[in-house]
C-alpha cells in the first residue's frame, strides 16, 4: 500500500480530506507563532483514544505504534493555529463528556463515547478543497474527524503498522504481477 492509497483510505473512513496535509506535503510548518506543546496527560489521553479506535488484538494496537506522541507532534507542526484550537477544544470536550477524564472510563464506555463522536463527525461533513483545507472563513472539520485521521495515518505509517499489520518487504525485488490472492491476506505496506 502506498501513501496515496492510505490517504484514500483515510478519506473513505472519515469522510474528509486529511487535515494538515498541505503543510506536511510542503515540508514546512503550518504555524508561524509559538508552538504550545502537549502535556504528558494530553499525550496519554491521545494514546488511550487511539487505542480505543485501533485496539491491540492479534496485531499491535495504536498505542504500540506510538500514536499519542505522533498525533501531538503532527498537530503542533502541521495544523494551523485554528485547526490546533479546534483539536485542543475537542480534547477538552471529550473529557467533559466523559464526566471528567476520558482515561478513567472503562473500555466499554470509551467505545460508546467515541461511537457517538464518530456519528456526530459524520453528520458534520465539511466540504474541503483537494488540498485538505477548508476555504478561509468556512466551517472546519469536526475535531473527531481530525483525531480519527491522525490515528489511522499515524498507525499505518509507523514501523509497527507497516511491518506487523500490513505485508512489508524492506527491499523490493523483482516485479511479480501475478500473485495468488488468499482471502484475509493483509494489504502491502511501504515506508
Amino acid at each position: 500500500m502506498d501513501r496515496r492509497e492510505l490517504l484514500k483510505m483515510i478519506v473513505a473512513a472519515t469522510g474528509a480530506a486529511m487535515v494538515g496535509l498541505p503543510a506536511l506535503a510542503a515540508g514546512q510548518s503550518a504555524t508561524t507563532g509559538s508552538k504550545a506543546a502537549f502535556s504528558a496527560a494530553d499525550i496519554s489521553m491521545l494514546d488511550e483514544i487511539a487505542e480505543t479506535i485501533l485496539p491491540r488484538t492479534t496485531t499491535p494496537g495504536a498505542k504500540d505504534a506510538g500514536a499519542g506522541p505522533f498525533m501531538a507532534l503532527f498537530v503542533t507542526d502541521c495544523y494551523t493555529p485554528r485547526q490546533q484550537a479546534i483539536f485542543r477544544a475537542g480534547l477538552v470536550d471529550i473529557d467533559k463528556r466523559a464526566g471528567g477524564r476520558f482515561v478513567s472510563l472503562p473500555s466499554q464506555a470509551r467505545s460508546e463515547l467515541l461511537r457517538t463522536l464518530d456519528a456526530e463527525a459524520r453528520a458534520h461533513v465539511v466540504e474541503v478543497t483537494e488540498t485538505g483545507a477548508a476555504e478561509e472563513g468556512e466551517a472546519a472539520p469536526h475535531y473527531f474527524t481530525m483525531i480519527k485521521q491522525l490515528v489511522i495515518f499515524g498507525f499505518f505509517t509507523s514501523k509497527v503498522g507497516a511491518t506487523e499489520v500490513l505485508k512489508y518487504v524492506a527491499v523490493p525485488g523483482r516485479y511479480d504481477g501475478d500473485l495468488a490472492y488468499t482471502p484475509g491476506t493483509p494489504a502491502w505496506g511501504t515506508s
